[in-house]
C-alpha cells in the first residue's frame, strides 16, 4: 500500500511546497553552512518582482494557492528589507508562507511586521546552550537573539513554528538538558538532525556524529516521543527499524515530487540543499511550470540509483529508494547512508 501511494504521488507530482532562496547574505557564520553564506556576497538578492512574476504568470494559473506552502529561506531572509512586502504580496494571492531564520534580526517590531504580512509558519535554529550555539553559529549574540525569537513565537498562539537543532559531537551529550531548556521557554515542537558532509561541514570533523552518537540521537528521539513530547528527526534519510518511531510519517524523499525550489540565481531545483547537476532549469530562460511538469525525471524515478553502490546490493532499496537527493554527489555517489551507520553500530 505504501509503495502504491508513493507511485501515485510521483505520477501526480502535485506541487505542495515551494522554497525560495531569497538571499545568500547572512549575519552569522555557521560552521556547517551548505551554501557558504556570508554578510557580503557576490551574488545579489533576487529582485522581488522577478520572483513574484514567476508566481503570477507560471504558478498561479496551475495551482490552488491555498494548497502550496511557500518557504522563504537564505542565507538569512530577514536580511532583506522588503521581506514583509513580499510576504504580503504572497498572502494577497492566497499563498500561505513562512520562513527559516536564525532569529538575529527578529525583534518584536519585526515579528509583528511579518505576522501582519501574513507569515503563518517559522522555523528557528538553536543548536545548544549559549556557548555551544554561539560556537556553532560564529556569533556571540546568536544565542540570545535566537531565544528572543523563540519567546516571541511561543507567545503567539496562532503561529505554527518549531525549533531545529543540528546535532554534532559537541552538543550530542547535552540533548536532554537542551530539551529541558527549550520546553522551559515555550517550545513544543523540536526537530533534530545530524550534519551531512557537505559545504563547510565537509572538512570539519567536530561536526559529524560517529555511528554510535547517531544511534544515540535516534534512541533519544524515540524516548522523547514515547514520553509524549513532539520531538522528531528531520526528513532526511531512510532509518530502517527506526522508521515509524522517530517521525510522524514513513521516510520518503519528496524532492521533485511535491517540493520544488527557486534558487538565488533563478535555478529551478527541489529542496534548497540540492545543487550541482540536479538543477532542472532556470526561471530566467525557462517556464517554471513546464519544468515542473516535464522535468525532474531523475527525482521521480530513482531506478538509476540501483546501479550505484551501496544501493546495487541493498535489499532495502524498495523502501529507501536511494536515500535523499541532497545526499548525492554530482556524479550520483551517495555521501552518507544512515541505514549502514545504524547497522554498523548495532552489530
Amino acid at each position: 500500500m505504501e509503495r502504491l501511494r508513493r507511485h501515485n504521488e510521483k505520477s501526480l507530482h502535485d506541487l505542495q511546497q515551494l522554497f525560495w532562496e531569497s538571499t545568500l547574505r547572512c549575519n552569522v557564520s555557521c560552521r556547517h553552512c551548505g551554501s557558504d553564506c556570508r554578510s557580503v556576497v557576490t551574488q545579489p538578492d533576487m529582485p522581488a518582482e522577478d520572483f513574484l512574476k514567476v508566481i503570477d504568470e507560471q504558478i498561479v494559473p496551475h495551482v490552488n494557492p491555498h494548497k502550496v506552502m511557500i518557504i522563504i529561506s537564505g542565507g538569512e531572509p530577514t536580511m532583506r528589507n522588503d521581506l514583509a512586502y513580499i510576504g504580503s504580496e504572497l498572502s494577497k494571492r492566497g499563498f500561505p508562507w513562512g520562513m527559516v531564520t536564525n532569529g538575529m534580526l527578529l525583534t518584536e517590531q519585526k515579528f509583528k511586521e511579518l505576522r501582519g504580512a501574513g507569515m503563518l509558519s517559522m522555523t528557528i535554529s538553536l543548536d545548544g546552550k549559549e556557548e555551544d550555539h554561539n560556537w556553532m553559529r560564529g556569533n556571540k549574540l546568536s544565542f540570545q537573539n535566537a531565544v528572543r525569537a523563540i519567546k516571541l513565537a511561543a507567545a503567539d498562539r496562532r503561529l505554527t513554528w518549531d525549533v531545529v537543532t543540528c546535532a554534532n559531537r559537541r552538543n550530542i551529550q547535552y540533548l536532554p538538558q537542551l530539551r529541558e531548556f527549550l520546553w522551559g521557554i515555550g517550545v513544543r515542537r523540536w526537530r533534530i538532525f545530524g550534519i551531512d558532509p557537505m559545504g563547510r561541514a565537509k572538512d570539519d570533523p567536530e561536526l559529524m556524529l560517529t555511528d554510535e552518537q547517531f544511534t544515540y540521537m535516534l534512541d533519544f528521539i524515540v524516548s522523547e516521543r514515547e514520553a509524549g513530547r513532539r520531538v522528531s528527526y528531520s526528513c532526511e534519510g531512510f532509518l530502517g527499524d527506526y522508521e515509524g518511531k522517530v517521525r510522524d510519517y514513513l521516510y520518503q524523499c519528496a524532492a521533485g515530487i511535491s517540493v520544488a525550489s527557486i534558487l538565488i540565481d533563478g535555478s529551478i531545483s527541489a529542496c534548497t540543499s540540492i545543487r550541482g547537476k540536479y538543477y532542472q532549469g532556470n526561471i530566467y530562460k525557462d517556464n517554471f511550470w513546464d519544468v515542473w511538469e516535464n522535468s525532474f525525471k531523475n527525482y521521480r524515478n530513482r531506478d538509476w540509483m540501483r546501479k550505484l553502490e551501496p544501493c546495487n546490493t541493498c535489499k532495502m532499496f524498495r523502501y529507501c529508494e536511494g536515500n535523499g537527493m541532497h545526499l548525492r554527489e554530482e556524479n550520483g555517489e551517495l555521501m552518507l547512508c544512515h541505514l549502514k551507520r545504524i547497522k554498523k553500530n548495532n552489530n
